[in-house]
């Protein structure tokens, strides 16, 4: 028995709501996310230590890295909220939008 490949068994499924090509570049849309996350998130961390080990080299005074660390660290959260946490819109989210405000405006 022959394997089929993901995209011909994708191109058989006439039940499928999205075309291949759509399918596929939503998964590399998820996935550079991801990898743009995981950037922004090392950054994150090497610069912050960078200003801690600074604070701390100067005498550990006022810790005033704590100000990046909490403002930084805000935008971070919400990065990895829009990544992680925040589900697509499906048709039942529409149909059921659509229900509540049937004449469009």
């Amino acid at each position: 028995m022959q394997e089929t490949t993901m995209r011909e068994a994708n191109m058989t499924d006439v039940n499928s709501p999205v075309e291949p090509t759509d399918a596929r570049a939503a998964a590399i849309r998820r996935l550079s996310a991801r990898r743009d996350f995981a950037m922004h998130l090392v950054s994150y961390i090497v610069v912050n230590a960078a200003l801690v080990m600074i604070w701390f080299v100067t005498g550990h005074g006022y810790f005033w890295p704590g100000w990046v660390i909490g403002g930084w660290g805000i935008g971070v959260a919400l990065h990895a909220w829009e990544v992680y946490g925040r589900r697509p819109i499906t048709e039942d989210d529409i149909a059921r939008e659509m229900h509540r405000h049937p004449g469009g405006a």
